[in-house]
């Protein structure tokens, strides 16, 4: 069977723009999964548009374990990658533990976050033939320690790092990098240079592929909305209708 580097890369080479949207249960994991979508990320997203944390750094692997195992059981087609959560792969050992528990869950891949200074733990986990998706640029399990959401990139200093890191992961064997909110003319420049797919996110159009979180895509998360995300639906808005509808239904709707 094609390992996960070789399908991605051959993505890459035929030109094949990847499709990647979160999910963190069964409904709609196999929602997404019968749409056609190439990857599923359980990402630690979910710590905001599931549990009502206001970040990602508070989700735990039992939080993860909890969610992979839901969502799991609605993939037949997509990659599912669930998130290595902050915390658990400080050492090449607590990696190698948690992305076990992960892939024992259902998952067929783990994300974790950095780049030159997770290459050690990326090349220990694919040596063990655990598959990582590798993930640089804005990191949301550093979002305290850098001040908030910025844009990477922006300074050649900043863009040497990126590159430097980009490369770090994908000789480290990583399958594929996601591009968090770096500066478009780089993100086209990392992509150009990798060898892997690059899956961007709020960084330009021109990476190998796009992920976002599904919440923000159905419109399901109104309270917070990320300006680089079009919604393609109200979900809200429906549910918030229905729920009126059939609470008039109750309250004062005819005798039956």
């Amino acid at each position: 069977m094609i390992s996960l580097n070789d399908s991605y890369r051959n993505a890459k080479h035929d030109r094949r723009t990847l499709v990647a949207l979160t999910a963190y249960d069964y409904p709609t994991a196999r929602l997404v999964d019968e749409s056609g979508v190439d990857l599923i990320l359980v990402g630690d997203s979910l710590g905001m548009v599931v549990l009502g944390y206001p970040d990602t750094t508070v989700v735990s692997i039992a939080d993860m374990l909890h969610h992979t195992r839901a969502a799991a059981r609605g993939v037949t087609r997509a990659t599912l990658v669930a998130d290595l959560p902050k915390g658990s792969y400080e050492s090449g050992e607590a990696a190698l533990i948690n992305a076990r528990l992960l892939i024992a869950a259902g998952a067929h891949a783990v994300k974790l976050e950095g780049g030159q200074d997770r290459a050690g733990i990326i090349a220990a986990l694919v040596e063990q033939g655990i598959s990582v998706l590798a993930h640089i640029g804005m990191l949301p399990q550093q979002i305290h320690e850098e001040g908030g959401y910025r844009i990477q990139g922006r300074t050649p200093q900043q863009a040497e790092r990126l590159m430097e890191d980009a490369l770090s992961v994908q000789q480290a064997g990583a399958f594929a990098v996601v591009l968090e909110l770096v500066t478009p003319p780089l993100a086209r420049e990392i992509s150009e240079r990798l060898a892997i797919p690059t899956i961007g996110i709020a960084s330009g159009n021109e990476c190998d592929g796009q992920i976002r979180v599904l919440h923000d895509v159905i419109g399901l998360y109104p309270w917070f909305r990320p300006k680089f995300v079009e919604p393609k639906a109200d979900v809200a808005g429906v549910i918030r209708d229905a729920v009126r509808a059939f609470a008039q239904d109750v309250r004062g709707g005819p005798a039956s």
